[in-house]
């Protein structure tokens, strides 16, 4: 069997614009789906894709871990860099795909088998509309109590928030003392026996993300995400060891190398590696391994595209230390109609099952997806109230 082709699949999902690669190989009907979203990045990671598939042609797509080293080390350059390490994610995605549709098996049952019985979903407030999730002022507590409670009405039993602001390197405590006020809103809401996740970006300084870790530390978070820029491991640390509250981290590392470090300094509780931007399930995998060495909770980033929640899923039904699935579902109102799925979710409990579909369990409509051609997404920018820039 050879790879005979190597395709992209663009569809504007508002804030995204979803990259679907698909693999083709020289069997009839037999092909792979990934997926490659990088926002504001469209363009070069479609191009990526471009440049490494001459790599590729010709190539049996069965030699998954030939392949992917292949991609990362030749054309000189290494694969770590965010547009390469997608690209590459997108095209591993898919050979994945491929191996579990040749082998006639989903692709969890080729790394091992079921390791537990369902899947637990977080979703973001208001479904992920980026309106709702990400432009909702952190002064108006009210409104995060109030998207808490629609969050548990539609079943979940989890969430996530973006309940602190963006900071300079160093505030008084107004901006702290807001958070509080919107935690102390959800939680009143939701109470006690619903986890809530709160999500920083990244955006603090150390100092600063100290600071909300404390002052939030009371409220029984489930876990408490990006604290400060994932460069400074030894920040996450100091913070981590300040607060009981579980510290996240994870999405924007690209590199193995940068997880076993995060890993060694003791920067997190829980690591959230995004499938789409690391490599691919290729390297999920040996970071789960690296992760259960030192106890740490598995949930991936997944605020993407239907390939990336397939991935996800079926990597955590392989993985004993994967905890919860980062789902979104009200980005787009048409996110059901470009994908079928095989994995089932029950609407009361919100908690997958495993798929009986061989590979990732995921066919797309490409009618559908034409429907919704690229645009350049909205430029997502923060300004500080002095006019210096700050962290989106």
């Amino acid at each position: 069997m050879k790879i005979t082709g190597i395709k992209t699949f663009v569809c504007n999902a508002k804030m995204r614009n979803w990259i679907f690669v698909r693999v083709e190989t020289d069997q009839p009907g037999l092909y792979g789906w990934g997926e490659a979203t990088l926002e504001w990045h469209t363009r070069s990671v479609v191009g990526a894709v471009e440049d490494m598939a001459d790599l590729l042609i010709g190539e049996d797509p069965l030699r998954i871990e030939h392949l992917w080293q292949m991609m990362f080390r030749q054309h000189f350059w290494h694969g770590s860099g965010i547009v390469r390490s997608t690209a590459i994610s997108g095209i591993d995605l898919a050979l994945w795909d491929i191996a579990g549709k040749h082998y006639n098996t989903p692709c969890h049952r080729l790394w091992g088998g079921s390791v537990r019985d369902n899947i637990r979903l977080y979703c973001h407030l208001g479904g992920g509309d980026m309106k709702q999730f990400y432009e909702t002022p952190v002064s108006n507590a009210a409104r995060f109590g109030e998207l808490a409670q629609a969050a548990v009405e539609d079943g979940y039993s989890a969430f996530k928030s973006m309940a602190v602001p963006p900071t300079k390197v160093l505030e008084g405590g107004k901006a702290v003392a807001a958070a509080v006020q919107a935690v102390e809103a959800m939680r009143e809401a939701v109470g006690p026996d619903i986890d809530i996740m709160v999500d920083c970006h990244a955006r603090q300084s150390p100092t600063m993300g100290g600071q909300f870790a404390r002052a939030l530390d009371p409220y029984g978070l489930y876990f408490f995400e990006e604290p400060c820029w994932p460069e400074n491991i030894a920040g996450l640390a100091e913070i981590r060891s300040s607060v009981n509250t579980p510290i996240a981290t994870g999405e924007r590392l690209t590199h193995i190398g940068q997880f076993n470090a995060l890993f060694a300094a003791g920067g997190c509780d829980v690591v959230q590696p995004d499938i789409t931007h690391i490599g691919g399930l290729s390297v999920a995998r040996k970071i789960a391994a690296l992760a259960e060495v030192h106890r740490i909770a598995l949930a991936p980033h997944n605020p993407q595209g239907p390939i990336s929640t397939a991935a996800s899923l079926e990597f955590g039904f392989s993985q004993p230390d994967y905890v919860i699935c980062e789902t979104v579902s009200k980005d787009v109102p048409w996110r059901d109609e470009i994908a079928t799925h095989s994995h089932v979710i029950d609407p009361k409990t919100r908690t997958a099952l495993p798929g009986e579909k061989p590979g990732l369990g995921i066919e797309l409509n490409l009618d559908e997806i034409a429907k919704h051609p690229f645009q350049q997404e909205a430029p997502q920018r923060v300004f500080y109230d002095d006019g210096s820039v700050g962290d989106w």
